[in-house]
């Protein structure tokens, strides 16, 4: 049975998406919180599916964590879930994202209307001045900025790989960095079609405030995130031994 609301949840999150981006493409000739409020109402919808087909719940620690007005949210990424429930919990989230992924219709259009902050690795400098610029600009929103340091999704145990662009917004921005701990992959792992039910933990660490060198803050920004995972993918998995 779990297989099967899998199966259907895979579906109806290709037909949601698709119904969310079409029906709404009017308001992409708005202003940017148009295209942030559908991206909401997509990301609400999915949370009910999520929730009630799935049975997979969330729990946030750490919320006095967060600073007042524009910071920066460098999260671990086990799931397509870190993608689709942020907007439950964060305002007007601005995301740091593949420049591939706004190129697809629709959906792309949505992300770079709202302003999305897009990352082209092979850009050069270029493609640093515009990440730069729309991510000063949503600082300027005073919107939360939520990069995934490592890039993509990881696979639970799979050694770290955190890449530079995070120490850049860090250092250019000057903005609070608030690492984020979760155990997403433990429920909704990575390429897996079946679902587990449970809740999941998403933790916000103590800020690392502007100041640090990069080595510096690469370093400590690691060790909370993983440091923290890994104690939270312990606790869901005892959890689910019990």
């Amino acid at each position: 049975m779990r297989a099967i609301l899998s199966i259907l949840f895979n579906v109806l999150l290709l037909v949601w998406t698709a119904l969310v981006s079409i029906l709404g493409s009017p308001l992409l000739l708005g202003p940017w919180k148009w295209a942030m409020n559908a991206q909401n109402f997509w990301a609400w919808g999915l949370g009910i599916m999520i929730k009630y087909m799935l049975g997979i719940n969330y729990e946030l620690r750490g919320l006095e964590n967060l600073p007042e007005g524009s910071f920066i949210v460098a999260a671990k990424h086990q799931s397509t879930w870190d993608t689709i429930m942020p907007h439950a919990f964060l305002k007007d989230p601005a995301w740091v994202l593949k420049k591939e992924l706004h190129q697809i219709p629709f959906v792309g259009w949505f992300y770079m209307r709202q302003g999305s902050i897009p990352v082209d690795r092979k850009g050069g400098s270029k493609a640093m001045r515009i990440m730069l610029r729309r991510a000063k600009t949503a600082k300027e929103q005073g919107r939360p900025i939520v990069i995934f340091p490592e890039g993509t999704r990881s696979v639970i145990g799979s050694p770290p790989d955190y890449h530079p662009g995070v120490a850049g917004l860090y250092r250019q921005l000057k903005l609070p960095v608030v690492p984020v701990a979760l155990n997403s992959g433990v429920y909704w792992g990575r390429r897996q079609t079946v679902k587990k039910p449970g809740t999941i933990i998403v933790e916000f660490l103590k800020p690392i405030e502007p100041g640090l060198d990069r080595r510096d803050f690469m370093a400590q920004l690691e060790h909370q995130i993983e440091t923290n995972t890994t104690r939270l993918v312990a606790e869901a998995q005892n959890s689910q031994n019990d």
